[in-house]
């Protein structure tokens, strides 16, 4: 597996590995976690403020299991006033200066028939990530850190198994480097192609109006698309979300503020919300 590499794909496994270390050992001081990681206090603490931008002991708040609950309470958006409002006024279409398209119904049906996919591994500041996309924009990006790579991408292609794969990840690399923030400008653009029944579709664009550290519920989706008692198909299209991040799925939580499911792993899902919590904070405080 040819990896293009970048340094915070290495700070997550590093924030990985703590993560573990917080979960089995409950609330620990810097010099604890520095040493469980096999790092000096000082160089572990760098870490964490390329990472996030936050000291170890805070970010452990937001590893929490209880944070998804606290977002829920304090985080919550109304989708249907985002959708109303417009796409571009306050999710990621305006955060990470993305545009998308669907593939009609019909040539859905065919299962990427006629369609050639371009692939590459890179690393991403939430471990491997597999990314595909067509010319028109990507349309996957699946996270490895949990599953396997093989795994990853047979995940990946079984959801268009009539489609032509093709590896070039120097196709692809402006439009990641774009997606995980380190596009060189902005009017860099991550072009998204979406590739899915018209229902999942429409549950894509709802989540697409949740801004960057913010969560909403599965049943807010289901209103929000107009399809109130839809919840169960709802969360499967959720799950079925194939271009994980970008199309920000993790911000989707249960009612009772408990995670719910996660396609690539809960670890990974909480790690995406403490990043984009922690990042939410530092900009507020800045």
């Amino acid at each position: 597996m040819n990896i293009q590499t970048t340094e915070d794909g290495y700070h997550y496994h590093v924030m990985r590995r703590a993560l573990d270390e917080i979960d089995a050992g409950g609330n620990l001081t810097l010099d604890e976690l520095a040493a469980r990681m096999d790092m000096s206090p000082a160089h572990f603490q760098r870490l964490f403020s390329a990472w996030v931008g936050v000291s170890p002991k805070r970010y452990q708040q937001y590893l929490t299991l209880g944070h998804a609950k606290a977002l829920l309470a304090e985080r919550f958006t109304t989708l249907e006033t985002s959708l109303a409002t417009g796409l571009s006024g306050s999710g990621r279409l305006h955060d990470l200066f993305l545009r998308w398209e669907a593939m009609s119904p019909g040539d859905f049906a065919k299962g990427g028939g006629g369609l050639t996919i371009y692939w590459g591994w890179f690393e991403s500041p939430f471990g491997p990530a597999l990314v595909m996309g067509t010319k028109r924009g990507i349309c996957g990006i699946g996270f490895a850190a949990e599953t396997t790579a093989e795994a990853t991408m047979e995940d990946l292609t079984a959801r268009w198994p009539k489609a032509d794969y093709v590896e070039d990840p120097m196709m692809l690399r402006p439009w990641v480097l774009t997606a995980f923030g380190a596009g060189e400008g902005a009017l860099e653009r991550a072009p998204l192609f979406l590739i899915g029944a018209p229902f999942q579709i429409k549950v894509w664009e709802a989540l697409l109006a949740i801004p960057s550290g913010h969560v909403t519920t599965y049943s807010e989706i289901a209103g929000a698309i107009g399809h109130p008692k839809a919840v169960r198909a709802v969360g499967t299209a959720v799950g079925r979300n194939p271009i994980s991040w970008l199309i920000p799925c993790h911000r989707a939580l249960r009612k009772s503020g408990a995670l719910g499911g996660y396609h690539w792993g809960l670890p990974v899902k909480r790690a995406l919300l403490a990043w984009e919590s922690a990042r939410e904070d530092t900009r507020a405080d800045a």
